[in-house]
């Protein structure tokens, strides 16, 4: 259900050496929110709202990481420490930890890797660290960001780049370990078909599709499905890797 909250702004600060990547933290009160659920921000002057993927959750703070990509997110930058901004909540349904195994394995791309920090983080609570697998991808060095951060989850982290700027030169699909128990995903779509193409549908993918409401009404991020169309923004944005149509 989603729940309308006034936020206030804790900080918001570009985070990737080209300045499209900014990191913003938001006061939302008493709600934390779950590994691959997202917001949905009210943006002065922009009709409809921004969703943004959650990067961390507690204590009633919500981190978010977001590209300057258009009108919207270029004034999303404007915004400056105690501003306040309207935004739902506690949208989507994440991932199931339940399902990780003794040795889960998380793959991200680009502006999909947020979602995947929290999570590596909550089955850390679970299993040890070391024992889950962090790939995430990026085109260059200069679009890389928080990386400080996933290093400090003491996971196994894996960086790679596309033209070999930082950290092993190809795809996450080019560097990914051999025994896992369980995977999960959030990237652009080209990354999740090469995955689900490499190493079967034993795991789960987050899927990204313009939104309008952000809360299933209006129907207009519904995506194929082997169960016919489905909401991302209400089923999803986290569905299984066997149950979509890449």
């Amino acid at each position: 259900m989603a729940l309308e909250s006034q936020a206030m702004v804790e900080e918001n600060t570009a985070v990737s050496a080209d300045e499209k990547v900014w990191y913003m933290q938001l006061a939302t009160g008493q709600y934390d929110l779950l590994p691959g659920q997202f917001v949905n921000i009210k943006v002065d002057g922009v009709f409809l709202r921004r969703p943004i993927s959650v990067f961390d959750s507690d204590d009633g703070a919500v981190g978010i990481i977001y590209k300057v990509v258009g009108e919207g997110t270029r004034r999303m930058t404007d915004l400056r420490e105690f501003d306040e901004v309207e935004v739902l909540i506690d949208l989507g349904n994440g991932y199931d930890l339940d399902a990780a195994g003794d040795k889960p394995l998380l793959v991200g791309g680009g502006v999909g890797c947020p979602p995947l920090y929290l999570l590596a983080r909550k089955l850390s609570e679970q299993i040890p660290a070391k024992d889950i697998t962090l790939v995430l991808g990026f085109n260059t060095k200069d679009e890389m960001f928080m990386l400080d951060d996933y290093k400090s989850l003491g996971c196994n982290l894996i960086v790679c780049t596309a033209d070999g700027s930082f950290g092993k030169k190809g795809f996450v699909t080019d560097h990914l370990p051999e025994v896992f128990s369980y995977y999960y995903a959030c990237g652009p779509l080209p990354m999740l078909r090469a995955l689900v193409n490499t190493i079967g549908t034993n795991g789960e993918v987050s899927m990204e599709e313009r939104m309008g409401c952000g809360f299933g009404a209006c129907m207009g991020c519904s995506i194929q499905t082997i169960h016919g169309p489905k909401r991302v923004c209400k089923e999803g944005p986290v569905f299984k890797a066997n149950e979509i149509r890449l």
